[in-house]
């Protein structure tokens, strides 16, 4: 392949990717024709794009970025999963799409510039939360002692209410209220 062809597909991979510093590298070897058409159309459904890359290629595009980790997994033939909102995401599809294609070679993924490695590493990613769900999570663990803390105070005034409400229906029926 002359220099030429090589810095135009390095400069397509660049454009391709954009600024995202997140991916997931697979091996589609064992699949077949109708399986990777399958695979694709339901990824980009959810946004996901699947890029076959040229190892070298890759390495030389990528080299000073968040992506080059992925440098150590790129043996043999193999495809970049990226897009959606975030890698972990995209852990979570592949992972599924595993299950029922067993073809599919997990060989694995980086976030934050960290390198999941292999069909573990990635599995052990699909767990993570979200960035949405992480967010979530920090918001109830700075909500919740405040609410509790509510709740506390609120307890004591809310017995003090209703000891009141009783006394104030039994005097309206013409009951007596007993003295303690």
């Amino acid at each position: 392949m002359s220099k030429p062809i090589k810095e135009m597909m390095i400069r397509e991979y660049q454009d391709l990717l954009g600024d995202h510093e997140d991916a997931l590298v697979i091996g589609l070897r064992g699949v077949g024709g109708t399986d990777n058409s399958t695979i694709r159309s339901g990824l980009a459904e959810k946004q996901i794009k699947v890029t076959v890359v040229r190892n070298k290629l890759f390495a030389k595009a990528f080299g000073e970025t968040g992506l080059a980790p992925l440098s150590d997994v790129l043996v043999g033939a193999n495809a970049l999963a990226y897009g959606a909102e975030s890698v972990v995401e995209v852990a979570r599809e592949i992972a599924a799409i595993v299950k029922k294609f067993p073809g599919v070679e997990l060989k694995g993924a980086v976030l934050d510039g960290t390198l999941f490695e292999g069909d573990a590493g990635v599995k052990a990613l699909s767990k993570f939360p979200t960035r949405d769900e992480a967010i979530a999570q920090d918001v109830a663990l700075i909500l919740g002692p405040g609410s509790k803390f509510v709740g506390a105070l609120k307890g004591p005034g809310s017995g003090i209410a209703g000891i009141l409400k009783t006394i104030e229906e039994k005097l309206e029926k013409g009951e007596a209220i007993a003295k303690v």
